[in-house]
């Protein structure tokens, strides 16, 4: 070689370029997945699902039957409640926006009242020998479980630090809300003790129990709660 020329560039053998091709294909199959784990967890551009041509498909089986139970109660009150609960987790050692999680959430739901009327026993009743007046000792009203409803209930604002973020991507079920919901109904079950709702169910028993009885005959009906 001469002196002053320039020394051609050397190519690198092909297992020198297929290994510096190595990390960047890898880096770029995680991106890859990545942006599939985020497209299918959250919705980033307002109409995606739409442009993507994602559809809804119900493959759900049909209902069971698993059991049969007799009712032998009568629900004379059912009361709709509506609370709106505040639910926050925090880390001692750690930030809100690194950990931690607030939930804001309306829920709507009843509460029913009713009369246990398969509790009642042939001592519970008692006929003059006329049959014109009867007598009936039931026993005291009692609340059935809360029931939310879920069409009228909705969360208002979830706030989640980073941490919950990124565990929820990878989370077979994200933002789970059972223990919102669980509070909720713990709520309105308070709410429901407090009001008069026994009160009322037994007050319409009571009238449902002596228009029946009336119509059999009977003119005089006393029904007392024991």
């Amino acid at each position: 070689m001469r002196e002053g020329e320039e020394t051609p560039p050397r190519e690198l053998p092909a297992r020198g370029r297929a290994a510096r091709r190595g990390p960047v294909v890898a880096v770029a199959l995680l991106a890859g997945a990545l942006l599939v784990v985020l497209l299918g967890r959250v919705s980033l551009v307002p109409g995606l699902d739409g442009v993507l041509g994602l559809e809804t498909k119900d493959r759900s089986g049909p209902a069971l039957l698993k059991s049969v139970q007799d009712m032998h109660r009568y629900e004379g009150a059912a009361g709709n409640f509506q609370i709106v609960v505040d639910l926050e987790k925090d880390a001692r050692l750690l930030p809100d926006a690194i950990r931690g999680t607030r939930t804001l959430y309306v829920a709507s739901g009843t509460v029913g009242a009713y009369v246990d009327l398969g509790a009642i026993g042939q001592d519970s009743v008692t006929v003059d020998e006329k049959r014109s007046s009867a007598t009936l000792r039931l026993p005291h009203a009692r609340l059935a479980e809360p029931s939310l409803d879920p069409e009228k209930s909705y969360a208002v604002s979830k706030q989640r630090g980073l941490l919950d973020r990124l565990g929820d991507l990878f989370s077979d079920n994200p933002a789970d809300e059972r223990a919102v919901h669980a509070l909720a109904a713990q709520r309105i079950g308070e709410a429901a003790r407090e009001s008069d709702l026994t009160l009322r169910a037994e007050k319409n028993t009571t009238a449902m129990l002596e228009g029946m009885l009336r119509a059999l005959g009977f003119e005089r009906v006393t029904v007392t709660y024991v």
